[in-house]
């Protein structure tokens, strides 16, 4: 597979609190690839929203796709990732960092906002995972470390 639609999200229930992150990755007829969510302890909404961001992306690579198109409804991650904004956060800096390395692993990228409404996937992992505290749905799981790298 060449091209593919990464939808993720992120949330946390007290900001900082129990967080999840869920995405889905989708071929370009439509079908389910893989989607997946997972709890993440304690968070803030934007570190999910990263964490869901950055396990899509490594399952993403993992699976051939060389041409992503990311659809997010956070307005600060879409933002700082097209350099509109800095990242200022000191927390976020190396989930950011991070994102963009593997971002260049793709020969093509594109990083879109959605509304909320197109995103009910991916939110609904996320929150799945943090009911369960736990893992939901069929995608593997990667151990994230500061540098990019095959996983599986």
């Amino acid at each position: 597979m060449s091209r593919a639609i990464l939808r993720s999200d992120g949330g946390s229930r007290g900001n900082p609190g129990p967080a999840g992150a869920g995405f889905v990755l989708i071929d370009p007829s439509g079908v389910t690839i893989h989607e997946g969510g997972r709890f993440l302890g304690d968070a803030t909404n934007n570190v999910a929203e990263y964490e869901a961001l950055l396990w899509g992306i490594q399952v993403a690579l993992n699976a051939g796709v060389d041409d992503i198109t990311i659809e997010c409804d956070s307005e600060l991650i879409v933002r700082q990732l097209s350099g509109r904004y800095r990242v200022k956060n000191p927390g976020l800096k190396p989930l950011f960092e991070q994102t963009r390395a593997l971002l260049g692993s793709f020969r093509s990228f594109r990083v879109d906002h959605i509304p909320r409404a197109r995103n009910t996937e991916a939110d609904a992992l996320a929150n799945a995972a943090m009911d369960a505290k736990g893992m939901v749905g069929n995608a593997p799981y990667p151990v994230v470390s500061d540098q990019p790298q095959t996983l599986f």
